[in-house]
């Protein structure tokens, strides 16, 4: 493993491994090692999970020995920065690939994963979920212990896509966007939730990352158009959890 010990843009912390399997044992063992801290410290662990390829090994792990055993699956809260509005058994759901991953296969209580309602009507799931969160969290706006986020080829994350509206978003925790392409609908965390977790992890490996993860991070600095840019943690720390490949250009 490689780890930058300067900071890149926006305070980021590189950690880089040799191959998509130690990158994703790395991230395995952070959110181990952190759900233990937080639980000692304060009884419960909230983490917001991803989509997407770039989690997928690391959240099998999570499932398996020994990580399985060493988590404290009781006081773990998992939920998702964003889903598509999908059914949760749906091939496109973010929810489904998480819980084939791992989240059937540990002893965590049913009450303690909190997944996006995609199966409702947008404005409905989004306000659905910031009722959740603020009866988990309370008041104002949401601090997770831990937040995953990939990043799309086009710097996007959770669904926060470039030059749309919810990058403006400011005084509201959860809302709704539109993924073009597809002309999907989605729900999403907003900025201001992002920013004001304790630690966020941007997971990206693969040599078709390696040209977005430049711009994000040594590129022209055009935030709208590259919304990971405004990953930026208030009060937290920010790790870029690469493999080499995704990090080539670096």
């Amino acid at each position: 493993m490689s780890t930058h010990h300067e900071p890149e843009r926006g305070g980021a912390r590189l950690s880089i491994h040799a191959d998509a399997h130690a990158a994703s044992r790395a991230i395995a063992e952070s959110f181990a090692r952190q759900a233990a801290a937080a639980v000692e410290a304060r009884g419960r662990f909230s983490v917001a999970l991803t989509g997407g390829s770039g989690p997928g090994e690391a959240y099998r792990l999570l499932g398996e020995e020994p990580f399985r055993s060493r988590i404290p699956w009781n006081a773990v809260h998992l939920f998702w920065g964003d889903e598509r509005c999908v059914p949760p058994g749906h091939e496109r759901s973010n929810f489904r690939m998480a819980n084939a991953a791992f989240v059937a296969r540990v002893p965590i209580s049913a009450e303690n994963v909190h997944r996006m309602r995609g199966e409702l009507p947008p404005a409905e799931g989004a306000a659905r979920y910031a009722d959740a969160l603020a009866a988990f969290f309370g008041e104002g706006m949401p601090r997770f212990d831990l937040v995953h986020l990939g990043v799309g080829p086009d710097a996007h994350v959770a669904s926060l896509f470039p030059f749309s509206e919810p990058l403006r978003a400011r005084d509201r925790a959860v809302t709704t966007n539109l993924h073009l392409p597809e002309g999907e609908p989605r729900i999403t965390l907003t900025l201001p939730v992002l920013n004001a977790a304790a630690r966020v992890e941007m997971i990206v490996v693969g040599r078709s990352k390696a040209d977005v993860v430049w711009t994000v991070l040594r590129g022209p600095l055009d935030p709208y158009r590259f919304p990971a840019q405004l990953v930026r943690p208030v009060d937290g720390e920010l790790a870029w959890m690469l493999d080499r490949d995704a990090a080539a250009r670096l």
